[in-house]
C-alpha cells in the first residue's frame, strides 16, 4: 500500500482528496499544522505527494524545493493558478506533474497511479530516519542536516540506519559488525572503530558533533 501526503489547505478539498483515494487502497494522510509541514513529512514518509501552490507560512514552490533537499519523492503540483509561468515554476522547483483545479478525481488517481509505476517499479520506495534534525534517506544515501548535505558510504548508512532504528539504545559492537559485514567470520575488531570514527568526522562537517555516543565496554548509541 503506498503512502500518499496531501499539502492543502482548504480542508474540504484535503478530505475529499483523502476520502477518494482511500477508496483506491492508499494511505493517506493531510498536512493540518503548516507551521510544521516537514516534520510531518518525515514522520510520515510518503511515497507520493499532492501539493497546492498557495500555502500558511510557505508556499508549495518553496516546500518543493525544501522536500528536494531530502528526497526524491514524486510531487503532483494542485493548484487553480495553472498559467504557463506557474505550471513551468512547479517543474523547475521539482515537480512531476502539475494538475488545475478544478480536477476530475478520477483524473487525478490515474495521473498518481502512472507516477507511482514509473518511481517504484523499478527503484523500491524511499526511507527516511530523522533524529535531532538529521535525516537519513537510505534510498540514496544521504544525510541531511540544518540544510547541508553529506553523501555516505555503504557502511556509513549501515551503522546510521541501525543505531536509528534503535535510538536511545545501546547497540553492541558485535550487532553492528555482523550488521556490516553479513558473515560469522571473524572480523578485525579495529575495522568497526575506523568506520566509526570516518562516519563521526562526516557528521562534524555537517554541525553533528557528538551525535554517536560511546559507551564503553557495550557499544554506541544515538539519544
Amino acid at each position: 500500500m503506498h503512502k500518499l501526503l496531501i499539502i492543502e489547505d482548504d480542508m474540504t478539498i484535503a478530505k475529499t482528496l483523502k476520502n477518494h483515494l482511500q477508496s483506491w487502497g492508499f494511505e493517506v494522510e493531510y498536512i493540518s499544522d503548516f507551521q510544521n509541514v516537514m516534520t510531518q513529512f518525515v514522520s510520515f514518509d510518503p511515497q507520493l505527494v499532492l501539493l497546492d501552490i498557495s500555502l500558511p507560512f510557505m508556499n508549495g514552490f518553496t516546500l518543493c524545493s525544501e522536500i528536494r533537499k531530502l528526497s526524491k519523492v514524486p510531487i503532483i503540483f494542485i493548484s487553480s493558478a495553472s498559467d504557463n509561468m506557474n505550471i513551468v515554476m512547479a517543474m523547475n522547483m521539482g515537480g512531476d506533474d502539475f494538475i488545475a483545479k478544478p480536477f476530475d478525481l478520477n483524473v487525478l488517481t490515474s495521473k498518481v497511479q502512472a507516477l507511482l509505476r514509473r518511481t517504484y517499479d523499478f527503484t523500491g520506495q524511499t526511507n527516511l530516519l530523522e533524529h535531532r534534525g538529521a535525516i537519513l534517506n537510505t534510498s540514496d544515501g544521504t544525510l541531511t542536516f540544518n540544510g547541508q548535505r553529506v553523501e555516505l558510504t555503504k557502511n556509513d548508512q549501515k551503522i546510521l540506519h541501525v543505531l536509528l532504528e534503535n535510538k536511545d539504545k545501546t547497540v553492541s559492537r558485535d550487532v553492528l559488525m555482523t550488521r556490516l559485514w553479513e558473515t560469522d567470520s571473524f572480523i578485525d575488531d579495529n575495522t568497526l572503530t575506523v568506520n566509526i570514527n570516518r562516519l563521526r568526522k562526516k557528521l562534524e562537517v555537517i554541525g553533528l558533533n557528538d551525535f554517536i555516543k560511546t559507551k564503553k565496554g557495550l557499544g554506541y548509541l544515538v539519544d
